[in-house]
């Protein structure tokens, strides 16, 4: 993103425990905030040549981020260690998943709080956090790290988002029962982690590695579109982008970071 030019403000919302390729960043110009969370992650920022650090609070997702309660000690310490502290950032990735509307502002509202209580102790003037889920009903925070609404997916067109879907993965029928069609595309090119794809006017039977079954039945030939049910990871599983209008493509992206 730097070199493309969006370099002014870039934040790396995870740990990473060698930050000098992001202290080269900086050092070429480029303004990079980094997570922390821990002293060991504190030092690798400090060391690394980073400038700029935000404190990751753990707010229910039993992933990264600390203790609510330890972000003020961790926001002290990094400023002994010469770190600008920008404020904090919490993820409440539990509850993006949440389908239930006033259910999922409820989780957001209680994770939320932990992170308000937090930013009073380490200062700054960032909150960060909220996704595609909650970027409705988190007002709490002063930014929102929403990311999947660009694309969309099956898990976030369930909760009635007024974002389209972009992306799709274009398949094609190569054969058909009486009851069902079988389309060229499976697990090897769509994230199963939350569920089967979706095709609209079909009910999707299940995938295998080079399948999808579905029904009812469309002629051998036929291109489909599948949905991809998680799409951060189905990204990462192709080489490039198509783009198109209507019936024809306008574009091609490569997807430069596949396979990490």
């Amino acid at each position: 993103m730097a070199a493309a030019g969006l370099g002014q403000d870039l934040m790396l919302a995870n740990e990473i425990l060698d930050a000098r390729r992001v202290g080269a960043l900086v050092e070429d110009g480029a303004r990079v905030t980094l997570a922390v969370d821990s002293v060991q992650t504190i030092e690798a920022a400090a060391s690394g040549g980073v400038r700029e650090v935000i404190i990751d609070v753990n707010v229910g997702l039993p992933r990264c981020g600390c203790a609510p309660q330890d972000a003020g000690r961790l926001a002290d310490l990094a400023r002994q260690r010469g770190l600008e502290v920008r404020g904090v950032m919490g993820y409440e990735g539990h509850v993006m998943i949440v389908d239930d509307a006033a259910d999922r502002a409820g989780q957001c509202r209680q994770a939320m709080e932990l992170l308000v209580a937090a930013a009073a102790d380490v200062g700054g003037e960032l909150i960060s956090g909220g996704g595609t889920g909650t970027y409705a009903c988190n007002t709490w925070v002063t930014e929102i790290q929403a990311g999947s609404y660009a694309l969309m997916d099956t898990q976030y067109g369930r909760q009635g988002h007024p974002f389209r879907q972009a992306v799709f993965v274009l398949a094609e029928v190569i054969s058909s029962a009486a009851e069902w069609s079988v389309a060229d595309a499976g697990l090897k090119a769509l994230a199963m982690d939350h569920g089967n794809p979706e095709l609209e006017g079909s009910q999707v039977w299940f995938c295998s590695d080079e399948h999808t079954t579905f029904s009812p039945p469309r002629p051998v030939g036929d291109r489909v579109w599948l949905i991809p049910a998680h799409v951060d990871p189905t990204m990462a599983m192709h080489e490039r982008l198509y783009l198109y209008s209507g019936e024809d493509v306008v574009g091609c992206w490569p997807i430069d970071l596949r396979g990490w």
